[in-house]
């Protein structure tokens, strides 16, 4: 072989990470999903706006006495306090995702890699019986070679 980016049993890990994905999963029970409608149509909080947000509740918690009594101040500092929560986690959470999805990449690239190591193996040992039917299925899915370039494809 010539490509081993990665090598992994996790045979002895997969009931420990199941087990991890069900706690995250329990913790998130408590969390929306929205569809790409509603985020489209939600105004989103940005490095300005988190600054004026902040600006806002620091303004309001000094005049408390002039909110009206519908104004949910504690239901604001709560937002905040989880937003200011969850941002590490997700920090966390995107950089375990990426990692698992380079992993999967790497494996898939090295599986890739090694497959047409064996297929160019078996075109040199080609005249033998028990390999022609096998060049003939893998030869419909081995690499093409892209088309001149200039040349229409239709």
């Amino acid at each position: 072989m010539t490509q081993n980016l990665v090598s992994l049993d996790l045979s002895d890990d997969l009931p420990q990470f199941d087990a991890a994905l069900d706690a995250i999963e329990g913790v998130l029970d408590a969390f929306v999903s929205l569809t790409p409608e509603q985020i489209r149509r939600l105004t989103k909080i940005g490095d300005k706006s988190e600054t004026f947000c902040r600006e806002t509740l620091a303004t309001l918690e000094l005049n408390k006495q002039a909110l009206p009594a519908g104004f949910d101040l504690d239901e604001l500092k709560a937002d905040l306090a989880a937003f200011d929560a969850l941002r590490p986690r997700l920090i966390r959470l995107q950089a375990l995702t990426a990692k698992c999805d380079d992993t999967r990449v790497a494996l898939g690239s090295d599986i890739l890699a090694a497959s047409y190591d064996g297929y160019d193996l078996l075109k040199m040992f080609g005249k033998a019986d028990n390999v022609a039917p096998l060049q003939e299925t893998m030869r419909a899915n081995v690499r093409r070679k892209s088309p001149a370039p200039g040349k229409d494809a239709a």
